[in-house]
């Protein structure tokens, strides 16, 4: 039961603490999931947040699904979703009644402006804490290029890109089959 509470209480503080939705929100799990509580490592996030990117959801609450269901099967994928979430409704439904009074004043559009730096801050430093865990080979990096192009330059779509690059994954990462051994002359059965 200890556990269950200790699962609860951590993902109402990463509901706390996580601002600008589910990139900005890897510093925070990896202070506070990898570091301190050591239930799960960078590669796993980057795989859970993976598959978070093509579930319907949003990721940083599919992410807290994840880990909570890894941690305690289904009732730690309810806490650790009901925990992430619960902070940002309590917020929301305070903004929501108070911005209509105050969106108007300069001190609030100004503090939504430096708030917009910080987030993109946080993002591009999950970028980088992206790049450095994907670019680990060359076939990765052919593979980003050609998904950048074809984005960037061709706006294929997300679907497709996503889709085509899982199946370029399953081709050239998987394991090669071992050749048979090759029977000299003289060996015997």
């Amino acid at each position: 039961m200890k556990d269950c509470f200790d699962l609860l209480f951590i993902f109402l503080k990463l509901g706390v603490l996580t601002f600008g939705g589910g990139y900005a929100m890897i510093p925070v799990v990896e202070r506070e999931l990898i570091k301190k509580k050591n239930w799960t490592d960078m590669d796993e996030v980057m795989n859970y947040y993976t598959i978070a990117q093509v579930t319907p959801g949003i990721i940083a609450v599919n992410l807290s699904t994840f880990i909570g269901y890894k941690r305690k099967g289904p009732l730690g994928g309810f806490l650790a979703t009901v925990g992430f979430v619960l902070p940002g409704i309590v917020f929301i439904t305070i903004i929501a009644v108070c911005l209509s009074n105050f969106a108007d004043l300069p001190a609030v559009q100004h503090a939504f402006a430096g708030i917009r730096v910080a987030v993109g801050a946080l993002i591009l430093d999950t970028v980088i804490k992206m790049a450095k865990g994907v670019f680990k080979n060359r076939k990765a990096l052919i593979i980003y290029g050609i998904v950048f192009v074809l984005s960037f330059v061709w706006s294929v779509s997300p679907v497709l890109l996503v889709i085509a690059s899982g199946l370029a994954g399953l081709l050239v990462f998987r394991p090669k089959k071992a050749e048979p051994p090759v029977e000299t002359e003289g060996e015997s059965k």
